[in-house]
């Protein structure tokens, strides 16, 4: 039986939160900034806010590993500084940092800290640290799919993901 490269685990996980970065990029290039502020209905967050609220869920997943209190559970104040955010390219730029922080992150820890056991609690208490990883994920394919909804009502057309 082969054994794996413990390098090529640490840099399978940086990998897929890249590829995550790069099917949400492709799948949202036809929103412009002139789309920033748009949204379906008023109760919903718009394009900016999507793009940024998904930044910031990296960001909070890498901070709830570290961090020695664990996961931060109060929503208030991200969700404040969402109210702030009014521009794509800011958004997009936010975005783009939690992607590379994470995947530095990822690269940064061993096979063994990457298996061990997250703190009790109630989010994702007792499983290993690396299953933040399709978390992460997820919640990015999540936000892609409602923004290449937002595309279609804006009557563009978003690019598939996968494709070059």
């Amino acid at each position: 039986m082969a054994r794996m490269n413990p390098t090529a685990q640490l840099y399978d996980f940086a990998t897929q939160i890249l590829a995550s970065r790069d099917f949400f990029e492709r799948s949202t290039s036809v929103l412009e900034e002139v789309d920033s502020e748009f949204r379906p209905r008023d109760e919903m967050m718009t394009a900016a806010q999507h793009v940024m609220h998904t930044a910031q869920t990296l960001d909070w997943f890498i901070d709830g590993v570290t961090r020695p209190e664990g996961f931060n559970l109060n929503f208030e104040e991200p969700a404040k500084d969402l109210n702030e955010a009014k521009s794509l390219a800011v958004a997009r730029a936010s975005f783009n940092r939690a992607c590379q922080r994470a995947a530095d992150f990822l690269r940064s820890k061993t096979p063994e800290q990457l298996s061990a056991p997250l703190k009790p609690g109630p989010i994702m208490g007792g499983q290993p640290m690396n299953e933040i990883v399709w978390a992460m994920v997820e919640h990015t394919a999540h936000h892609r799919g409602a923004l290449t909804v937002y595309s279609r009502l804006l009557g563009k057309i978003p690019p598939m993901p996968y494709g070059g």
